[in-house]
Parts: C-alpha cells; sequence; structure tokens
C-alpha cells in the first residue's frame, strides 16, 4: 500500500547548508515522514516535482531540550531527506526570486 505524496513529504527546508548542497551537487532537503522508506521518498519527489531522482539518503534528527523556568520539555524527533537528482534537472520551489 502506497502512501500519498502529501504523506510523505512534509515540507521542503530551505536552509544556508540546503541552498550549498544545492548548487554544488543537485540534492535538495526535505522535512518527510518519520516512517517513510528512501524508495517511498524518491517515487514522492519524482510524481510532485516531475524529476528524475538518483539517490535518498535519510536522517533521524532528534529533538532539541528546550527550558521553561524549571520545566524541561522536548521538541519532537523528525526526519530529514536529502534527495540527489539527475544532472539537468531541478526543482522550481527553490529557486530563489
Amino acid at each position: 500500500m502506497t502512501r500519498p505524496v502529501h504523506e510523505i513529504i512534509i515540507r521542503p527546508l530551505v536552509t544556508e547548508k540546503g541552498m550549498l548542497a544545492r548548487e554544488n551537487h543537485n540534492q535538495f532537503l526535505f522535512k518527510v515522514n518519520p516512517a517513510a522508506t528512501k524508495p517511498e521518498i524518491a517515487r514522492a519527489v519524482e510524481k510532485a516535482f516531475s524529476v528524475k531522482v538518483v539517490e535518498v539518503r535519510t536522517v533521524n534528527v532528534l529533538g532539541k531540550k528546550k527550558r521553561r523556568g524549571r520545566l524541561v520539555g522536548r521538541r519532537p524527533d523528525w526526519k530529514k531527506a536529502i534527495v540527489r537528482l539527475a544532472a539537468g534537472d531541478n526543482i522550481k520551489y527553490f529557486e530563489s526570486t
């Protein structure tokens, strides 16, 4: 059973490090569902943006500890996907205006 694209890709990540990876290595960063697998992520990116995915790397990011006075809480854990596209492919969302 395959999940819809909007359940796999939560949002694109636009960061300074991500922009360098995009310019130098044709890699794009996304926040994805923690249960998503690499093949699911690749299919979702290809379907959503009409590009060819060459490689997917994932990172499980641990949530930071946060304090409010003496109360200690935590931000939730999340998953980051680093997607490398075929040469010549690009995602318009990441283009600067």
